[in-house]
């Protein structure tokens, strides 16, 4: 009898492993780099939740499938109709389905989960304050929402929604900070059988509804740092499934096992540095609250060594004042290239001069521009620490401001550190990404709509523009392709005119695999959805179970 796992890991593993476990195939994976985990599967959590907590510990009624024109695959529910006005939304669900104890799964669970996303804005990450006015239960496996105005693509928001047993929550004094030390969930893996800040593991469900599809018995969680550390544990073939932009990929991870390692790079979330509107320091907030002076940012960005040099060509560059991306090109409003393109281009004298033009000078002769009043500007740029592509982009970035006359600095703070700076308004500037969806508007409805101001890192410039969020919820109360096209290209107006984010270029969706113990791997050949193991891709679940341990 043998463990699925590399003999550099037989030390560790060996600790939790028995005799009765030894036939067991362990997956070891990498959705995040920390410098260590922290015991917590709070689904409703966004920053120290373990990444294997949603989709894994706890399934989503639905996956929207962006890689199959939003195709739905249906998970604890099985159906779900809206009303001709688009005002409500009834959801059949799954019958069978047992949460990891052996309890039924029906309504009321579905009921109490959105209660608690409506119960407070620190559990409502996906904004169903704005979009919700309540949940019902129809009958035992039927749930109905209303909704606060008519949207065709609310549900896209409700599968977001973690659904948690009601006979557990129910008795949690304060869901907020309840670290839920002993899970009980709906999804594959809801055992944690080894838990320590170095390493976990996550283990089969004996009462999963979808046993028959799930072929892995456990998840293997090494704590890894950051890319470099990450390069060494893949290249060494100690890493099934895995996520991260790894430098030369084809000589630095392929070639060390050409049979064995592959990768696959599908286009994926727009990255954009934030600027805070509401910062604390008075230069700061005023310069951000300029778009002049937001335009010479964007102008001091040299996006091309970004994308080659930081990013060793593998991300898209993005240079359209909408942000909108190149895979989003058939949406395009060409009259916004033509008023705004100029301020997506490299132009370190264009950025001076247009500072100038708007009174930005340097009173003191350090070298840096105050605002007109004569209030210093010193931004912090932050950067994940260990993202090593994205803290090379913002050196860059922070060379060309520096250039331009804007005094800046990079700091890199603990990934979790970064998100909670971002949700709390406690920085200036960061990098930052945005998940797309099969349209535009999820893009620009998860960083830009007012509502969504604060509730997440993806929407934490604190930009209000009434108008644009006007815009958006006007998308949702339509399904008439031609007045979406319309609406969108209004979208792009604004966000081309204001510069509310200043876009440099579109990750790609970072995946590598090794086949070594493993198939079924999604790829090129075999695109069935997302493939990425990171915590923000629901289609990860369709993954897990695709795949199958080498005989």
């Amino acid at each position: 009898m043998k463990l699925t796992v590399t003999a550099g890991l037989l030390a560790s593993v060996a600790i939790w492993t028995t005799a009765a476990q030894a036939e067991e195939t362990v997956l070891s994976a990498l959705p995040e780099q920390v410098t260590a985990w922290v015991e917590n599967f709070n689904p409703f959590n966004q920053t120290t939740a373990a990444p294997s907590v949603l989709d894994f510990m706890y399934e989503p009624l639905i996956i929207f499938n962006a890689m199959d024109g939003g195709k739905p695959i249906y998970r604890l529910a099985t159906a779900y109709e809206y009303s001709e006005d688009l005002s409500t939304i009834t959801v059949t669900l799954r019958e069978g389905v047992k949460w990891s104890d052996g309890e039924a799964f029906d309504a009321d669970d579905v009921v109490k989960s959105f209660e608690l996303a409506l119960s407070d804005p620190a559990l409502d990450s996906v904004g169903m304050a704005q979009t919700l006015a309540g949940v019902e239960k129809i009958d035992a496996q039927t749930v109905r929402f209303t909704l606060t105005t008519p949207s065709s693509q609310a549900m896209y928001q409700i599968v977001r929604v973690p659904v948690v047993p009601e006979h557990i929550w129910s008795a949690v004094a304060d869901p907020v900070t309840f670290t839920n030390p002993n899970p009980v969930g709906s999804g594959p893996l809801t055992e944690i059988r080894r838990f320590t800040p170095q390493e976990y593991v996550q283990c089969r469900n004996t009462n999963y509804w979808d046993a028959e599809s799930l072929k892995v018995d456990c998840m293997r969680f090494p704590q890894i740092a950051n890319n470099d550390q990450a390069l060494a544990a893949a290249a060494n073939g100690e890493l099934d499934w895995m996520g991260s932009f790894l430098p030369d990929i084809e000589n630095t991870y392929v070639a060390k096992d050409p049979e064995h390692h592959s990768y696959w790079l599908p286009g994926g979330s727009m990255v954009a540095f934030y600027m805070n509107f509401e910062a604390h320091e008075a230069g700061d907030k005023a310069a951000f609250n300029d778009v002049a002076f937001r335009r010479a940012v964007s102008m001091a960005f040299d996006r091309e060594a970004m994308v080659e040099i930081a990013g060793y060509g593998y991300p898209t560059i993005n240079q359209y004042p909408s942000g909108l991306g190149r895979a989003f090109h058939s949406w395009n409003n060409p009259e916004v290239d033509d008023k705004f393109g100029a301020f997506t281009q490299y132009d370190i004298e264009g950025a001076k001069a247009l500072l100038a033009e708007a009174g930005y000078k340097d009173i003191d002769g350090d070298g840096f521009v105050e605002t007109p009043a004569g209030e210093p500007i010193d931004l912090e740029v932050i950067v994940p620490n260990g993202w090593t592509d994205w803290v090379n982009s913002c050196q860059i970035a922070v060379e060309g401001l520096n250039a331009a006359g804007i005094k800046a600095n990079v700091s890199t703070p603990e990934s979790a550190v970064w998100t909670e700076k971002l949700i709390n308004g406690d920085y200036d500037m960061a990098i930052n990404s945005v998940r797309v969806g099969p349209t535009p508007f999820n893009q620009y409805l998860d960083s830009l709509h007012e509502n969504n101001q604060t509730k997440s890192r993806f929407a934490a410039s604190r930009y209000y523009n009434a108008e644009l969020s006007g815009l958006l919820d006007a998308f949702t109360q339509t399904s008439d392709a031609e007045k979406q096209m319309a609406i969108m290209g209004d979208v792009q107006e604004i966000v081309g005119a204001e510069m509310p984010l200043v876009t440099v270029f579109n990750n790609p969706n970072w995946y590598q695999y090794n086949t070594k113990r493993f198939t079924g791997f999604f790829n090129a050949d075999n695109p069935v959805a997302n493939p990425v193991v990171h915590k923000t891709n629901p289609a990860r679940l369709i993954h897990l179970l695709s795949l199958r341990p080498v005989q």
